[in-house]
């Protein structure tokens, strides 16, 4: 009668850990324009998939970040999904890499990694 308990407790959970590989990353979605991403700020859990949903409200924008292996053109009007599973803790920030007005040294998002 053990074995069966202890059978049927492994089988709930290989079926709860498929149940959760196959869920849909989150998404968050973010939002470009002249000269800010919104939000600025994103707090992620290390390991966690998520997908960065990304549109240019206005004009031309990069998307940008060595540290994260982020790179993403996006076109006014355009919506980019940037897939990532941040690996280590820390703090990282993502830049506007194409010039896009006078204070486009400004245009950073900062995504923490628990």
């Amino acid at each position: 009668m053990k074995s069966m308990k202890a059978l049927a407790l492994a089988a709930c959970l290989v079926v709860s850990a498929v149940a959760a590989a196959d869920e849909a990353p989150r998404t968050i979605a973010v939002s470009a324009k002249r000269f800010e991403f919104a939000p600025n700020q994103v707090t992620l859990k290390r390991g966690e998939p998520v997908t960065l949903r990304v549109t240019s409200e206005d004009v031309t924008h990069g998307f940008f970040s060595r540290q994260l292996k982020i790179d993403a053109d996006l076109a006014p009007g355009q919506t980019v999904e940037v897939p990532l599973t941040p690996a280590a803790a820390g703090t990282y920030t993502i830049i506007c890499d194409h010039f896009c007005g006078a204070q486009h040294g400004n245009m950073k998002l900062t995504v923490v990694v628990e």
